[in-house]
């Protein structure tokens, strides 16, 4: 029986899932699947082979109500009839946070995730469901290893100073500091990239736009700067996230608007971004499809922020060699990728608008002095390989 690894991603309204297997030294995707609409009144289970054929599907009744905890009962159901010929050795958690302390992948037990538990204030969108999956699969299958990867982890890199904030020192003491997030996305770009062009060796901007948006800057395929910092808020507007803010706003909600902290939470975190600009949506594509003004208004600001980060992160390298576009909106939006390359015509970047349009690899001419690529990123791949390394390591 062949050996197989389990990657999940649990977010507040779905499950993300996808099942590997251990051919020697190669991990070999066999099946990706989701739950989606956890808590809504229709939601939907599907999973696919590496061709896309469905596998297996269920769309629940309209007004059923499926738990976190129910949807995980039903995915460990449904796997063994999936992973026929397959013995599941552990599984691979995409866990937001690591604090301080987490700068690798590591089995899960009652301690670490006490540990981790304390970092919710943190990422209060994905580090609470994160986990209530993991604690599940502890109390249900105990002796299966689960195996937290750290979305911070990659950043560790980055210098003191990088990571500093201009506070009192009893404060930074307690862990106030940047961090950085995407980081599984970027470990797996960082693998890759070389691959497409030797120059992306050197010093290069990954623009991690979905979603969730951030930027990372490269050195050596090693995080030197990143546009997110102590939480996941921080940085580009994002599809419902502020971006970077003046903090003397979160005072004047608190002050002037008489908002209390749960009140300013919500606001900077799902009501602001692409959707509180445009008042329409948080997804790109309905955006550029649309003729209204304040859709154009969230469109302009969020590439002018990316403007303004990438001359930032470009003087923190002292330079620049290679950008790379990856995640939703990076991959597929060919509006945003043209501005972006236009905006920093001034780099070197001298784009390729037919390759832009095909979307696929270098986008850039060849006589760019900075070249312009997509990739796609593959974070599953990555918490996969991880999980092996831990569990080869016990």
């Amino acid at each position: 029986m062949q050996d197989a690894i389990a990657v999940i991603n649990a977010g507040s309204s779905s499950i993300k899932f996808a099942v590997f297997d251990e051919q020697g030294s190669v991990l070999q995707r066999v099946l990706a699947g989701s739950i989606r609409d956890i808590g809504t009144s229709s939601p939907r289970f599907i999973v696919k082979n590496v061709a896309g054929k469905i596998l297996d599907s269920k769309q629940w009744e309209e007004g059923a109500l499926l738990s976190q905890e129910d949807a995980t009962a039903f995915l460990f159901e449904m796997l063994p009839a999936q992973l026929k010929g397959h013995r599941l050795r552990a599984i691979g958690h995409r866990v937001v946070h690591g604090g301080e302390h987490y700068l690798a992948p590591v089995r899960v037990d009652a301690e670490v995730l006490s540990a981790l538990e304390a970092l919710i204030p943190l990422a209060p969108l994905h580090q609470p469901h994160n986990l209530a999956l993991i604690r599940t699969l502890l109390a249900t299958t105990p002796g299966l290893p689960q195996i937290a990867c750290f979305d911070t982890a990659f950043h560790h890199t980055q210098s003191s100073i990088e990571r500093a904030f201009a506070l009192p020192r009893d404060i930074t003491e307690r862990g106030v500091r940047r961090y950085g997030f995407h980081g599984l996305s970027y470990e797996y770009i960082a693998s890759v990239m070389v691959q497409r062009d030797p120059k992306l060796a050197g010093r290069v901007v990954v623009l991690h736009l979905g979603n969730g948006a951030s930027m990372c800057a490269m050195q050596d395929g090693k995080s030197v700067s990143s546009t997110m910092g102590f939480t996941a808020l921080d940085g580009l507007p994002m599809g419902t996230r502020c971006g970077t803010l003046d903090p003397g706003v979160v005072l004047y909600l608190m002050d002037a608007l008489k908002m209390n902290p749960g009140q300013v939470e919500s606001v900077l975190y799902q009501q602001s971004g692409l959707l509180g600009v445009s008042g329409i949506s948080s997804d790109m594509r309905t955006l550029e499809a649309s003729d209204t003004p304040h859709a154009r208004d969230a469109i302009d600001l969020f590439i002018h922020s990316i403007k303004r980060q990438l001359g930032a992160l470009a003087a923190t390298l002292g330079g620049l060699d290679g950008i790379v576009f990856t995640a939703g909106i990076g991959e597929n939006s060919a509006l945003v990728r043209e501005r972006v390359c236009l905006d920093a015509a001034w780099l070197g970047v001298e784009l390729d608008q037919a390759a832009n349009r095909a979307g696929v690899g270098q986008i850039t001419t060849a006589s760019s002095a900075v070249s312009a690529w997509i990739i796609p990123t593959d974070e599953e791949a990555v918490i996969a390989e991880q999980t092996r390394r831990v569990i080869a390591a016990a």
